[in-house]
């Protein structure tokens, strides 16, 4: 008969428990920040410039006030990486225009840290005819050195 009591009890008491651990209301969740990568033209020549946008959103709202935005750009098995600030134009785009003196396959990696969030999408793109490209389980970025010399 105790035991009946007490299951009986316990019943009663379990919405109350479950309606105290859902306090933090769905909306108060923030939306991941989405960064799509563009590189035009994505085979280009030598000499010639080339444009690299980031556009930055948050569910439907444009982000233009990122905390840091930086293209970290290479040849294919070259080991120096070229990092480079970049800035808001307009409407989350954050833009660059760069020309090249070699030919080759090159990489491209974002990274954008804003509200709290970082997103780094990478793309390859090609200046004149194709080099060798990387196998991209051995690809290494200098993420660690960019946190190294911000800190």
């Amino acid at each position: 008969m105790k035991k009946l009591l007490w299951i009986s009890l316990a019943l009663m008491c379990l919405p109350v428990i479950s309606a105290c651990n859902n306090n933090q209301p769905a909306e108060d969740v923030p939306e991941m920040i989405e960064v799509e990568l563009t590189v035009t033209p994505e085979k280009g020549n030598m000499n010639e410039p080339v444009v690299f946008e980031a556009k930055v959103t948050q569910g439907d709202e444009a982000v233009e006030d990122a905390e840091s935005v930086k293209f970290e750009i290479w040849r294919a098995h070259d080991e120096k990486h070229e990092k480079m600030d970049v800035k808001h134009a307009k409407n989350g785009i954050y833009r660059l225009e760069k020309t090249f003196q070699k030919e080759g396959t090159y990489y491209i990696i974002s990274h954008v840290t804003a509200r709290d969030m970082h997103n780094m999408p990478k793309k390859v793109f090609v200046i004149g005819s194709p080099s060798e490209p990387e196998d991209p389980n051995e690809t290494k970025h200098s993420m660690e050195d960019m946190d190294m010399e911000e800190h």
